[in-house]
């Protein structure tokens, strides 16, 4: 004969004391959860450190310093001069069709583009040419994509850049902080900033407000890419000349492979700027 059940009581009071276990367990682990939540969610992200472009490697040009430049369009060739249809921004035009044939962000053709144009007029005799400055932009931060970022319609990547400090470390040269960190974040040391990766000193002196909103912003293509020209033909420089090219390349950052990359690039992307339809 079976053993008989329990009583309805007790399974009444064994009821009671699952639901008190079950409420008990609910709690901990609401309370688990809410603990690693602030932990995460709480932690300050890192700063960002810019570093050599993601993308793939960058084969310098097998040219000697001092040889002439890349591109060797007509610099009086205006790229944004369109084909005399009324179709809006033919500076957009242009690099929307440029953009097609090349890994270069429409957005940041139209930042070099411009730049170039406005030494045109400012400075003519430089003969800047926005190919050079598409080379640099690539080198710097990948047209401000750099780890992953995204270039947005304002000319601002989605993040800001921010280089490693310029600590005297491994590679690099030690310059203290100038800016009490207003740019960089690091009041330390120096860092380089934005897609034209500035350092502090170097942007103080030659800030530009590209794009005419009234702020001279590094981590502004519009306002980087003019400053970069701007500083590229310091000193009544001929960029159209052999010497004054590699003159303002190796001034920008001194390393000869550097400005071999930037040609080898420069090269390609006026090529393209060529073929466009």
């Amino acid at each position: 004969m079976a053993s008989p059940g329990p009583s309805p009581t007790r399974l009444r009071a064994l009821s009671a004391v699952i639901s008190r276990v079950a409420l008990a367990a609910s709690v901990l682990l609401v309370a688990a959860l809410g603990v690693g939540s602030v932990a995460v969610l709480g932690d300050p992200a890192p700063a960002p450190e810019a570093g050599p472009a993601p993308k793939a490697r960058v084969e310098p040009a097998e040219v000697e310093p001092g040889s002439a430049p890349p591109g060797g369009g007509n610099p009086g060739t205006d790229p944004g001069a369109g084909d005399g249809t009324d179709r809006g921004d033919p500076v957009r035009d242009w690099a929307d069709e440029v953009a097609a044939v090349v890994d270069v962000p429409a957005r940041a053709l139209v930042s070099y583009v411009r730049a170039d144009l406005a030494m045109r007029d400012r400075q003519p005799g430089c003969r800047i040419d926005w190919a050079t400055l598409a080379g640099i932009g690539r080198v710097e931060s990948d047209h401000g994509r750099y780890g992953g970022r995204r270039l947005e319609a304002d000319a601002v990547p989605s993040s800001p850049i921010i280089g490693v400090p310029l600590d005297g470390g491994s590679e690099v040269r030690e310059i203290t902080d100038t800016d009490d960190g207003a740019l960089d974040g690091d009041p330390v040391h120096d860092r380089a900033v934005g897609p034209m990766q500035f350092i502090p000193s170097t942007w103080a002196t030659w800030s530009t407000d590209g794009d005419g909103d009234g702020v001279g912003d590094p981590h502004d293509l519009d306002d980087a890419a003019m400053a970069a020209a701007r500083y590229l033909c310091a000193g009544e420089r001929d960029m159209r000349s052999g010497q004054g090219w590699w003159s303002g390349v190796l001034s920008y950052n001194s390393s000869a492979s550097y400005a071999k990359k930037v040609f080898a690039l420069a090269e390609t992307y006026a090529d393209a700027g060529d073929r466009r339809e």
